[in-house]
């Protein structure tokens, strides 16, 4: 027998708001970030926070982009905050900084006053937030590390800044083993959260792409961001020496001039496919079409501190994977082969092609880890991390591992009790 569900109108715990600091605008481009407070739009209220527009854009276009966009969620508590456009990012004089900042939360602030919030919750996604802390008071400050925001290819030390932001919040949130080893004893209120998957939108059997028809089997496949940290010699390497495989990426790439003139001359090979951008609803219908998925990243020391979004999308498909001995990956070798040199990618591809990758067994083990990391759960853990630090109590009690479906495949969560705070 079904439960009876339906989509959550009210969240759990309705006197309590998120005010996220995020860098980049709402978008189809699904990150980490996006995954994670949608989904705590089922505990709390959730405004997400658009980076301000530079005021030369704002001269030349003085109306804001509508903040729509929430398209394919179903949370009636996440709101998209789109500043003013009286409201620019502007550097100086400080003075105007600081107040158009102060601003622009205050009014985000107030969007969740309207909801009857009355304790807010500061969840902040990037070091250059910090300025937040002491602009909106807050019941409970969060920072949630999702990268090394150095970006750097060789060790360093963690930034001062960064290192007293972490000193300074009341709670930190860790992506990957690495972070939490480096990052992790600053704070002592530091939990570790990996990066997860949508279950059901990566395992839920689905039609082959249109546009993926053509392309000729076997498919050596990887989805998401094209960016400079993959291993593009690697790659070429391999194209040249497999004439027989199809490389297919599916994904928008940065327009930096370097990663252009790597797309294009690598698009002139027969067996490499440049698929383009997809919505996060797309994206996830490529990987079971595949026959071996691949995270070729380059191993030195920004992606040893990395958590592949795309390992739990992966393995949710229940395809043979192929990636980079990387920190994070070293953790699932029961389940990923990894390699370290092309003639071990070689080896490794090849051994994932035979029938035996990709037995019904093999693909069971794939799935039950990726089930084991369904973003429901992990946000979860979040959720009930801040509500523990407010003195919260609310009670779940419907199991997110196995939610049920409605008629048009849309994921339908149970309703909850409501939740009250001390």
């Amino acid at each position: 027998m079904r439960r009876a569900t339906r989509t959550i109108e009210t969240p759990v715990v309705p006197s309590v708001g998120i005010l996220a600091l995020v860098p980049d605008s709402w978008s189809d481009l699904w990150q980490p970030r996006h995954q994670v407070l949608t989904r705590l739009a089922r505990y709390f209220h959730v405004v997400w926070v658009n980076p301000a527009r530079g005021w030369r854009e704002v001269l030349t276009r003085r109306m804001a982009p509508p903040a729509s966009s929430v398209a394919g969620h179903h949370e009636a508590a996440f709101t998209v905050y789109e500043p003013e456009f009286w409201l620019p990012k502007v550097y100086r004089p400080t003075g105007v900084a600081r107040l158009t900042e102060r601003l622009r939360l205050e009014r985000a602030c107030r969007l969740l006053a309207q909801r009857g919030c009355r304790r807010t919750v500061l969840y902040l996604w990037r070091p250059e937030f910090a300025f937040a802390l002491g602009t909106v008071p807050a019941n409970l400050s969060c920072y949630h590390i999702d990268d090394e925001y150095s970006f750097s290819t060789v060790e360093i030390p963690t930034p001062e800044a960064e290192a007293r932001l972490i000193g300074a919040v009341d709670q930190v949130f860790i992506h990957s083993r690495a972070l939490l080893e480096k990052k992790g004893a600053i704070n002592r209120h530091t939990a570790w959260v990996p990066n997860g998957v949508d279950y059901r939108a990566y395992a839920r059997p689905v039609n082959e792409p249109g546009d993926l028809t053509p392309i000729a089997r076997p498919r050596i496949g990887y989805t998401g961001h094209i960016k400079r940290q993959l291993d593009w010699a690697l790659l070429r390497g391999l194209a040249d020496r497999h004439p027989e495989w199809s490389f297919v990426f599916v994904g928008a790439w940065n327009a930096h001039p370097e990663m252009l003139a790597t797309i294009q001359d690598l698009s002139r090979r027969r067996n490499v496919h440049f698929l383009g951008r997809k919505s996060v609803q797309e994206l996830a219908v490529y990987p079971q079409h595949f026959d071996v998925c691949i995270m070729p990243y380059q191993a030195d020391d920004y992606t040893k501190y990395i958590y592949p979004l795309k390992l739990h999308e992966y393995l949710a498909s229940g395809r043979p994977t192929v990636g980079t001995r990387i920190r994070s990956l070293e953790d699932f070798t029961d389940v990923v082969s990894l390699a370290a040199t092309p003639d071990g990618w070689s080896a490794a591809i090849a051994m994932a092609l035979k029938p035996e990758a990709n037995s019904v067994e093999r693909r069971a083990a794939r799935r039950a880890v990726a089930h084991q990391h369904d973003w429901t759960l992990l946000v979860r853990r979040i959720a009930e991390t801040i509500a523990g630090r407010l003195g919260c109590e609310f009670v779940e009690p419907v199991d997110p591992a196995g939610p049920d479906e409605g008629d048009d495949g849309r994921v339908l969560q149970g309703a909850p009790a409501p939740g009250r705070c001390a």
